[in-house]
């Protein structure tokens, strides 16, 4: 089945792809088939991979399972900021839409789509929003860029159209505009960063907007997470559904793999579309992990003609599950990201993600904001430094503040306390897409921001 006949199919509401409801080792023998097809491919026309395959050995009639995957060795992000053209395996004149990732942990790799990389992508967030319970009665407002070389806002257009769904395209920020789209249009959804919908919902009620009557009733969310590892609502998430009943649909996904693991209506995880991708959770020495365990999210990409991933280590560290979702998928899900494997802090002894530190902070309602900032101390060991914006410090706050972290997490970074205002242009730098949150300066001699 190719990328044609997968956008064929017509979609609407409750639609499932007929591979998603197979039970596994059908998906894996229509994934084996896509993978051979997919080394085929990249030993003709990638430059990279067909030199690596050719240096390991590998040839497609070994791989007769997905087990077998263990015989390609990895690709890491440094291998695309590197050899960067050598993953194209298109000519120029094929490429439709360059795309850049957003540079979180380093310099941003260029990714080049053609017209049946758009196809597929489109055809991802169709089946992503239809997973998300919509259909071609919604209307979604997109509260998020569609410039500055981003993919998502991209893909969401993309799919809400092949979905059939009307679309409203207003960007990120300025709430003003978003209730002003809200009251003009009558959106259904909103796809955003959950953290501005708690925005959305302030400037609501001091302009007395019934943001509660509203026709927004379901929320995609994006970039942060809103649920804890056992799928119980996060501290943004419980903050959310206190102010405002919605329907909150949790979606993980990266520039690289172009593809989207979505919630269904039973909040349990992210489903995995296999007629897109292959998915690999993997330990510190790239092997398997075991179905309690978290690994490092690993993929290859099917149906990609413009620049195929082979074994792409994400650095998102996730649990996975492997029983059947209520929904009637039968794919894996993955729980909420609790890491990136760059991200990892040892620090007093405690092994520690930004997550479990923003849990921390999200919780305490007299923080306007923040940003985590890990340096390196002169006895060579992890330091974490919180600057919290906060314009009225209650007495004792920083106490308060430290017995929190203590009691939840068993130590706790320094503190200090700015402006709003100067923390939140230091997490909105003029160039960037997303917001900042954690600043790592372990590798950077200039040292903490000032």
């Amino acid at each position: 089945m190719n990328i044609d006949e997968l956008i064929s199919a017509p979609l609407g509401k409750n639609f499932i792809p007929e591979i998603e409801k197979q039970p596994h080792a059908v998906i894996e023998k229509y994934q084996v088939g896509q993978l051979q097809k997919l080394l085929d491919y990249l030993l003709q026309h990638s430059g990279f991979y067909s030199s690596r395959l050719k240096q390991a050995g590998i040839q497609t009639s070994e791989i007769r399972s997905l087990g077998d995957l263990n015989l390609i060795p990895p690709t890491i992000k440094n291998d695309l900021q590197l050899n960067n053209e050598d993953f194209i395996c298109v000519g120029k004149e094929k490429i439709i839409d360059y795309i850049t990732t957003s540079g979180t942990l380093g310099d941003p790799v260029t990714l080049a789509m053609t017209d049946i990389d758009l196809n597929r992508l489109a055809y991802n967030e169709a089946i992503s929003f239809a997973c998300a319970d919509g259909s071609p009665e919604d209307i979604y407002q997109l509260a998020l860029t569609l410039d500055k070389r981003f993919m998502a806002g991209l893909a969401y257009f993309l799919g809400a159209r092949m979905l059939g769904a009307g679309v409203v395209r207003v960007g990120g920020g300025i709430p003003e505009l978003q209730w002003d789209t809200v009251q003009r249009i009558s959106p259904t959804t909103i796809v955003v960063v959950p953290s501005f919908l708690l925005k959305l919902v302030e400037y609501a009620e001091q302009n007395h907007i019934d943001y509660r009557n509203s026709s927004i009733r379901k929320a995609v969310c994006i970039g942060e997470p809103i649920r804890n590892p056992d799928f119980t609502l996060g501290p943004i998430g419980t903050k959310i559904m206190e102010k405002w009943d919605l329907t909150l649909y949790s979606t993980y996904a990266s520039t690289e793999m172009a593809t989207a693991f979505t919630e269904c209506g039973q909040g349990k995880g992210g489903h995995h579309h296999p007629e897109l991708i292959i998915v690999e959770f993997l330990d510190e020495k790239d092997q398997p992990v075991g179905k309690d365990e978290p690994g490092e999210v690993t993929i290859t990409t099917l149906g990609v003609e413009g620049m195929p991933l082979l074994r792409y280590k994400t650095g998102d560290i996730c649990y996975h599950y492997c029983d059947p979702c209520p929904c009637g998928r039968q794919t894996i899900r993955l729980g909420p990201v609790i890491g990136r494997k760059n991200q990892m802090i040892k620090f007093k002894g405690t092994t520690l993600y930004p997550y479990a530190l923003y849990n921390i902070l999200d919780n305490i309602d007299a923080i306007d904001n923040y940003v985590v900032e890990v340096y390196t101390n002169n006895l060579g060991m992890d330091e974490i430094l919180i600057r919290i914006g906060c314009d009225k410090i209650p007495q004792g706050f920083e106490k308060d503040i430290k017995d929190h972290f203590r009691a939840r997490l068993r130590v706790a970074p320094s503190i200090r306390f700015e402006s709003s205002d100067y923390v939140s242009k230091i997490q909105n730098p003029r160039e960037g897409r997303k917001a900042v949150k954690f600043i790592d300066h372990r590798n950077n001699r200039e040292g903490l921001t000032k």
